[in-house]
């Protein structure tokens, strides 16, 4: 693993090509400037005089058998790139990108049950129609390029632990409706997984560019709504919720949350995404150091208390 790696050392590993540039010497010849990782950490990596070969070999996404000496430069761990092949037997991406913190079969459950309490027939029938396009997606894909859950299954895990939390709240606050809340956070995600062109390195899909997660998700319910002829307030409920649930327009929503549900769904959403973001910074310090400034969080950076308060 890359963490493990020693410079003045040889290794021959498998790694996940995060990004790859070329540049040109001043003596005129190519190099490619490669980002490496593993599911340990990251590490720049050069390869000198670049083939057309090499190109290829060191795409972004491919996992590559790489041969490098490790050295220091610039006081961090570099790799010098002997050469490398790319890997096309199975590749297990656990090993190259982090997953969520809860098995793929835990959050399956969970997400399951919560389904299962679902008993209104319409509302019931509109999930149903979703998740059975998607499930199998949807316990892969992370839940952002970057900042929060943008790892396997993070989409899964931001979504059970939203389902949680609105379990609680429908608990202390019995006058919502729970059904409505549950479909709510079920659906107002998923248009991610065409958001997104994959679980491992995910990139913007020219639909996810054009119409955005909300959107997809949007016109998907009122497809469904239409097909199997539900012509209560439900499906125009759902639709509120999906389109609202960023809370702000300057956060992406169309629309403000004019229903209790659609309220609380933003503001769960708002909240389990944001600690998140932080718990995810605070595991790259130590106590009593500061973490980078968090843009998702007006710049701020969080304190991570000693354990010893004294």
């Amino acid at each position: 693993m890359i963490k493990d790696f020693k410079e003045n050392t040889r290794i021959k590993e498998q790694l996940l090509v995060a990004s790859s540039t070329t540049g040109v010497t001043t003596a005129g010849s190519r190099y490619l400037n490669i980002l490496l990782q593993d599911v340990s950490k990251q590490i720049d990596a050069r390869k000198w005089d670049a083939t057309d070969e090499d190109v290829e070999i060191f795409k972004a996404g491919n996992v590559v058998e790489v041969e490098a000496d490790v050295i220091k430069f610039r006081n961090d761990l570099q790799l010098k790139v002997l050469r490398g092949k790319v890997c096309n037997d199975d590749i297990d991406p656990t090993n190259f990108v982090t997953s969520a913190p809860v098995s793929k079969n835990e959050l399956q459950a969970k997400f399951l049950a919560y389904v299962d309490n679902i008993k209104h027939p319409e509302i019931a029938a509109i999930i149903k129609e979703v998740i059975n396009d998607v499930f199998i997606s949807f316990f892969n894909y992370p839940a952002a390029v970057k900042n929060h859950h943008d790892y396997i299954s993070g989409l899964a895990h931001h979504t059970v632990t939203m389902l949680d939390l609105a379990s609680s709240i429908c608990d202390i606050y019995p006058d919502l409706d729970r059904e409505i809340l549950y479909a709510g956070v079920i659906l107002h995600d998923i248009g991610k997984i065409e958001e997104l062109s994959g679980s491992v390195l995910p990139k913007y899909t020219v639909k996810g560019k054009l119409l955005g997660h909300i959107s997809i998700m949007q016109a998907k319910v009122y497809e469904i709504a239409n097909r199997l002829q539900i012509n209560s307030e439900i499906p125009i409920l759902l639709q509120h919720m999906i389109l609202s649930h960023h809370g702000k327009y300057e956060y992406g929503s169309p629309v403000l949350p004019l229903t209790k549900e659609a309220e609380v769904l933003s503001m769960i959403d708002n909240l389990d995404a944001k600690l998140n973001t932080i718990n995810k910074a605070l595991s790259t310090i130590e106590e009593g150091e500061t973490t980078h400034r968090l843009f998702s969080l007006d710049d701020r950076m969080f304190y991570k208390p000693t354990k010893n308060k004294k």
